[in-house]
């Protein structure tokens, strides 16, 4: 069964920079798109940072400069360095991974899946 782990968040002061990991694991074949959204309290959960197979990237307007989405294909992880962090990127982050997996069987599927979430907060 696969599981997405996250880590990596916590307090930090404006300016401050944090970086967050995201490991999947359970029968992982091999992991496609990923992606890390953010949900702010009271705000719908919004795209931060995308990252394809082949290693494009693409990133919220609100973070570009700032934030660095990556892979490390042979450990599963996807991480997000934070920089120059401010107040309103406080949020729970989440990554969302686009995997394909085999069960006992040997039997091949694809599905996306969430992590649980790790809080960021910026404040002095």
């Amino acid at each position: 069964q696969v599981q997405l782990e996250e880590s990596g968040g916590g307090l930090v002061q404006p300016g401050g920079s944090l970086r967050l990991s995201c490991a999947a694991s359970g029968g992982i074949f091999s992991m496609r798109s990923a992606a890390w959204h953010r949900q702010a309290p009271g705000k719908q959960r919004e795209l931060v940072a995308i990252i394809t197979a082949g290693g494009s990237t693409s990133y919220a307007a609100s973070v570009k400069g700032r934030f660095t989405i990556s892979r490390e294909n042979a450990k599963n992880t996807v991480s997000l360095l934070m920089n120059s962090l401010k107040p309103e990127d406080t949020a729970v982050y989440y990554c969302y991974v686009d995997i394909v997996s085999s069960d006992a069987d040997g039997a091949l599927k694809e599905g996306a899946y969430w992590g649980q979430g790790t809080q960021v907060t910026v404040s002095s």
